[in-house]
């Protein structure tokens, strides 16, 4: 039923969530960050210097907005999935592989009403230690022979006013209106769509070699482990856009930092300055993030918690 389906996805995103935010946080770092202005060296150091300028819940900058929208966004997800399949499958038989890419591609596309403001806020929030740990000193430099000055970083601990996802959202609503909250949402869309279009007929797929009757349903560490490997590959598949979103979507930059005035400006300038490389900043991070994190998705949905949850409800009298 649909409201075991909401319910199971939002569950199963809130969970997920819960247990990856720090990958995930590190992986905006990491994307934002620009040639010349680098912080970070990879995962491990992002969160190091994280816990030392920020403390231990520095790691948890905007899970709470995350946590809050995750629910609508997973269940929107997984449920419309599920409603294209039904729609596009005729008398039960076996959906085409374009038929399966063609439910993905609908999900994905209804997914963005939540998934774009929530990225949005999500990610001013998680880039604002970065920006604030910033601190740049003139020094003369001889290392390797060359003299001359350059800008180092300086990580100490941070003093700041801890702006909110309630009070970023009212800013944007007075200065741009609801079209703040959404934007990036082209680049949302070109990474969300092709997400979808992989993982779901993966998942699908990977999960079938895992039942022995196909009216069966296969065991539920198939299922987890067909999450995981379906939803690391859609990942790292369209980094390259959730780069650029990152980036489009970020408010504030650092010093020397650039910005950009829509997806051509930016894939061009982050090509011509940081080279085809930089499309992958944070990869292996938001594969980390995305595996179990739809791995628990599909175990949720193998276990029914909804079905069960809803079965304790009282029922209506006859």
């Amino acid at each position: 039923s649909l409201p075991a389906k909401l319910i199971n996805g939002g569950i199963a995103g809130l969970i997920g969530v819960t247990c990856v935010f720090p990958i995930d946080l590190a992986k905006t770092r990491l994307q934002n960050q620009q040639n010349g202005q680098r912080m970070y060296t990879s995962l491990s150091d992002c969160l190091i210097k994280t816990i030392r300028s920020e403390g231990y819940f520095g790691m948890y900058r905007g899970a709470a907005v995350n946590l809050t929208l995750v629910t609508p966004e997973k269940a929107i997800k997984l449920a419309a999935n599920d409603f294209f399949r039904h729609h596009l499958s005729k008398d039960g038989k076996k959906l085409t592989l374009m038929k399966e890419m063609l439910a993905g591609c609908g999900a994905g596309t209804c997914q963005v009403i939540v998934t774009t403001p929530m990225e949005m806020l999500k990610i001013q929030l998680q880039d604002a230690g970065r920006i604030g740990m910033w601190t740049f000193l003139p020094c003369a430099l001889n290392r390797e022979g060359r003299k001359g000055w350059d800008w180092v970083v300086k990580v100490e601990p941070v003093v700041e006013t801890r702006t909110t996802a309630t009070q970023i959202t009212r800013e944007l609503l007075r200065s741009k209106g609801i079209a703040g909250l959404y934007k990036g949402l082209g680049a949302t869309l070109l990474r969300d769509v092709p997400f979808s279009i992989v993982y779901f007929p993966l998942f699908a797929n990977l999960n079938k070699l895992g039942q022995k009757d196909p009216n069966v349903k296969a065991p539920f560490y198939v299922s987890f482990l067909s999450g995981c490997v379906a939803g690391s590959t859609a990942a790292v598949a369209v980094n390259p856009c959730d780069v650029i979103k990152t980036r489009l979507q970020s408010l504030q930059r650092g010093v020397n930092e650039d910005t950009y005035s829509g997806i051509l400006d930016c894939t061009k300038k982050i090509w011509q300055k940081e080279g085809p490389t930089a499309f992958f900043k944070g990869a292996y991070c938001r594969a980390l993030v995305i595996a179990p994190l739809f791995g628990i998705a599909q175990v949720v949905y193998f276990i029914g918690i909804a079905e069960f949850l809803l079965d304790m409800l009282p029922k209506p009298r006859a």
